[in-house]
This record gives C-alpha cells, sequence and structure tokens, in this order.
C-alpha cells in the first residue's frame, strides 16, 4: 500500500483568491476527487464539462452528474456544458471511431489526445471571463507525460490568455505533485463508484453501462486502487488484465 505523504497536499498559490474557481470535470477519478476538495477551500466551485463528441462521453457525463448529485453542498455550483466537438479535427482517430481502442498492454502515451488542453482551457477560459471568474482548475498528476501537460504549457498559456482576454485568469492543477493512488487516499471517503474513467465502456444485460476493465484507462484505474488501498466499487465488466510487454 502507498503511504500518503501530507507534505504533498493539493498545490495551491498562496495569493490565490479563493471567492470562484471553475473545475474542469472529465468523470474520471482525479477531476472527482478535484472537484470535492475544491469545494472545502472555495466558496464557490464550478464545473464545467467540455464535450468533445468522442465515444465515451455520454457514459461519462452520466456518471459525472451522478457524482456531483451526491456531493452537492453550498458551495458547488451546477455543472456547465461547452459543446467543442472535434470530430472534423480529429478524423478517424481511435476516441472518435472507437476502433482499436488503446487496452492494457499498450504504453500510456497511446491514449494521448492531440492537443486536448489547449482546448479544454481555451474554451473554459472565454466563459469563465464573461462570468467573472479568475481561476480554472484541472487535475493532472505528476506522471502525466504528454506535452500540454507541463509547466512551461500552461505558464505561456496563462500569458497567451491574459492578452487574448485583457484580464488575468490563473490556472491552477492541485494534484500536479501527486500520483493517482495518492489522489485516491484524498478522496477515499467520496462516492468514486460513480467515476468513471473507462475509454471503452460495455453494458450489461440490463444496459447499464459498465467499465470494460481491459482498456489502458481501466488499467490505470485498477492499479491505482490496488497501490492506495482504497477499496474500489467501480463495476467491471471483465478483470482480466492483459500482460504488458517488457521493455
Amino acid at each position: 500500500m502507498l503511504e500518503f505523504q501530507a507534505r504533498k497536499g493539493l498545490l495551491l498559490p498562496p495569493d490565490l483568491s479563493r471567492s470562484a474557481v471553475a473545475v474542469l470535470v472529465g468523470g474520471g477519478i482525479e477531476s472527482s476527487i478535484l472537484t470535492a476538495q475544491l469545494m472545502d477551500r472555495f466558496q464557490a466551485v464550478y464545473p464545467v464539462y467540455v464535450r468533445f463528441g468522442l465515444v465515451w462521453e455520454l457514459v461519462e457525463e452520466q456518471h459525472l452528474r451522478r457524482f456531483l448529485a451526491a456531493i452537492r453542498g453550498p458551495h458547488l455550483g451546477r455543472l456547465h456544458i461547452l459543446d467543442l466537438p472535434v470530430a472534423d479535427t480529429y478524423g478517424d482517430h481511435w476516441s472518435i471511431t472507437g476502433d482499436s481502442v488503446p487496452d492494457s498492454s499498450t504504453a500510456d502515451d497511446a491514449v494521448y489526445l492531440p492537443g486536448r488542453n489547449l482546448l479544454l482551457i481555451s474554451r473554459t477560459a472565454v466563459w469563465c471571463a464573461l462570468n467573472g471568474i479568475e481561476t480554472i482548475a484541472l487535475g493532472p498528476l505528476d506522471s502525466n507525460p504528454f506535452p500540454d501537460a507541463t509547466d512551461n504549457f500552461f505558464d505561456k498559456l496563462e500569458s497567451v490568455i491574459a492578452a487574448a482576454l485583457d484580464q488575468r485568469l490563473r490556472i491552477i492543477r492541485p494534484f500536479a505533485r501527486l500520483a493517482k493512488a495518492q489522489v485516491l487516499q484524498l478522496g477515499r471517503d467520496l462516492p468514486l463508484e460513480f467515476s468513471f474513467s473507462c475509454i471503452n465502456p460495455t453494458y450489461d444485460s440490463e444496459k447499464a453501462a459498465l467499465h470494460c476493465g481491459r482498456c489502458n484507462k481501466c488499467h490505470e484505474r485498477q492499479q491505482a486502487f490496488d497501490e492506495s488501498g482504497v477499496v474500489d466499487r467501480t463495476r467491471y465488466a471483465s478483470r482480466e488484465r492483459l500482460a504488458v510487454p517488457a521493455l
């Protein structure tokens, strides 16, 4: 079991206004737990979900709504949906077609969605500017390997947003020093069975959506629960894990 270190708590700038924050939610473990954590630290928390038109989003959004209903509190605003279809940009990418979805035998970079953070934040930044919200929060981890999850990327994006909108908008990543298992420990008392991480959802005989249990993201989820010692109440269609090839 991974021991959580108290010194690796949420990463929040000391000069950050605690009035309102828009949190980019995707239904997964990190954004679900982040939303709950921010409710204790901001006067108003506004979850924002950006629909790209990806194959798992219908199921993901359903789970997200259940999770938000379960943690409802006085500081949590209503879910706001922004539609940003990417099919004309992504073309025949697996996230659009559902073909050859990366399974648990693939490397983590197989699930890269080109420009995802750029698209998510730029659209949300405009919405925030129009609604008087000065901070956007999202949940990339310490281990995130993608080019749009680096300190350099976020610093430069903040500058571009300030120039474009003529106002400062802070982008915060409170989990940037944490591993997934550590984040799970922060949210161990939350209804995490309502979170959704699967990129290839399936259905049971009663048409209820399940995690497939075999895709790259399901494998990552299961591994994090194992390492954290937190009970995994997720419903998986399969618990079989494919062997990861040796390097």
